[in-house]
């Protein structure tokens, strides 16, 4: 399994103070040490953290995979299509929301997807959708085109007790076999922790895990190297159960 880590956070405590630290290519250089398959990035439409010069810096230095997450917003989808980052997830965005709170609605969205998607395959940049564990979308995904599906694990990770969030863990793993079974390949995140990633982890059709808010929240004590080892570890462990 493939871990991505997402600096977006590191670029929030720089817009802050609007300075020039912390820097969020040394971050990435740093992950990339650590031994982290990517680094994943989200370029926002109101460019609250990442900014566009780092998503040109960052696709110019590191040498693991970028995966840039993104709006359909035409003005975004032509930096993507200017920077050809590796991978690019479509994510829904709203400006007032504090971090991405649902999956794209790609049945309601389908048009739109579908002609973003063509265009980025076009440039050799590998698609996936991020989308809730749901049947229908995920049959819309394959009907898009698109080569992978994200499943949003927003809903798992807030459970309020154990009875719920087997509700959910299961929902994820039925949606990612489901996913897997009609041919697309299989990602999952948001809200995972150190504390909640392993039974996410060990769901052999998920093949990419990114997280980035609970390794930056932990780089603050350890450092950010120790902080992506810690949860490298964690999924090590749960997929050699």
């Amino acid at each position: 399994m493939e871990l991505g880590v997402n600096i977006d956070h590191v670029a929030t405590i720089r817009q802050a103070r609007m300075t020039n630290e912390p820097e969020p290519v040394y971050a990435a250089l740093l992950v990339q040490e650590a031994m982290a398959d990517g680094i994943t990035i989200h370029l926002r439409e109101d460019r609250r953290h990442i900014q566009d010069r780092d998503v040109y810096q960052i696709k110019e230095i590191i040498k693991i995979k970028l995966n840039l997450e993104m709006s359909l917003n035409e003005e975004i989808v032509n930096i993507a299509l200017d920077v050809k980052p590796n991978q690019a997830t479509l994510v829904p965005e709203k400006r007032q929301e504090i971090t991405t709170e649902g999956g794209l609605d790609i049945v309601k969205e389908f048009d739109r997807v579908s002609n973003v998607t063509e265009r980025l395959k076009s440039k050799g940049i590998f698609v996936s959708l991020f989308i809730d564990p749901d049947k229908e979308q995920i049959d819309a995904s394959k009907k898009s085109n698109t080569q992978a599906v994200e499943l949003h694990t927003g809903a798992y990770a807030n459970a309020k007790n154990e009875k719920e969030r087997m509700f959910e863990l299961n929902r994820l793993i039925d949606a990612a076999k489901y996913a897997k079974s009609i041919g697309l390949t299989v990602h999952a995140g948001h809200g995972l922790t150190y504390e909640n990633v392993k039974p996410v982890a060990a769901v052999k059709e998920i093949t990419e895990l990114n997280i980035g808010h609970s390794i930056i929240a932990k780089s603050v004590f350890v450092g950010i190297k120790d902080a992506v080892i810690m949860m490298r570890n964690l999924i090590k462990e749960a997929r050699w159960k």
